[in-house]
């Protein structure tokens, strides 16, 4: 992104998010929320701070999330998941840190086909691939399940199981859902979405570059 479009500054007024209708509310957590996990569930590199910073934006809108549906006028809510969004892209936790980024590229595909809100996609795409790509995250994931979600028992695979199946359960209980066949998708239009991939050079993706077409086929295969 060109920095002349990022702001040199930004006056946040949590009073101005009290009349979002609730489906937009519960779409910029879910946005923040995987805005947040592409910049820390890659690979470790001893990033503590960083790290630390992250966790404390996932915790932060997992426990103010629901509350922001529940109580629109609260606040301390409202400033904290304002606060937290901010925080989740401003350049300060993805700094010195491997990102990823691919959910947020085959969910594109999903919106400009299908019309489904970014943050949808997102929900939809996150979970699939965090079980695809699980080899490779496999040390973030533990951690991850540990750090935010309180996961210490069973066998290292399942608690990764029980991470990713935390998320979803989140994002459903935002009111976002996590299939495509919520939305009235039965994933026959996978093959157009990866022949846009392809004609936009999405052809490796995710912070390793291994993310090929036929490993995005899969994902999205998992998400119907």
């Amino acid at each position: 992104m060109s920095d002349f479009v990022q702001p040199v500054f930004a006056v946040l007024d949590p009073v101005y998010t009290y009349t979002l209708p609730p489906k937009q509310v519960a779409n910029g957590v879910v946005d923040a929320f995987v805005h947040t996990i592409e910049q820390y569930l890659t690979y470790p590199v001893n990033a503590k701070v960083q790290d630390r910073f992250a966790e404390g934006i996932l915790l932060t809108l997992i426990e103010d999330g629901p509350k922001a549906l529940k109580d629109p006028e609260n606040y301390d809510v409202r400033a904290n998941v304002m606060w937290a969004a901010t925080m989740a892209l401003n350049g300060l936790i993805g700094a010195g840190v491997p990102q990823d980024w691919a959910t947020h590229m085959l969910g594109h595909e999903l919106t400009a086909m299908h019309g489904l809100d970014h943050a949808q996609t997102l929900a939809v795409v996150l979970p699939s691939l965090m079980n695809e790509k699980r080899h490779e995250k496999h040390a973030k994931l533990l951690q991850y399940a540990e750090r935010v979600w309180n996961i210490t028992s069973g066998s290292e695979e399942e608690r990764i199981d029980a991470a990713i199946e935390a998320t979803r359960n989140f994002f459903e209980k935002m009111g976002t859902s996590t299939r495509l066949s919520a939305y009235g998708l039965d994933g026959s239009s996978i093959p157009a979405l990866l022949v846009k991939l392809e004609e936009k050079g999405m052809t490796k993706l995710g912070e390793h570059q291994d993310i090929t077409l036929d490993v995005s086929r899969r994902i999205y295969e998992a998400a119907r």
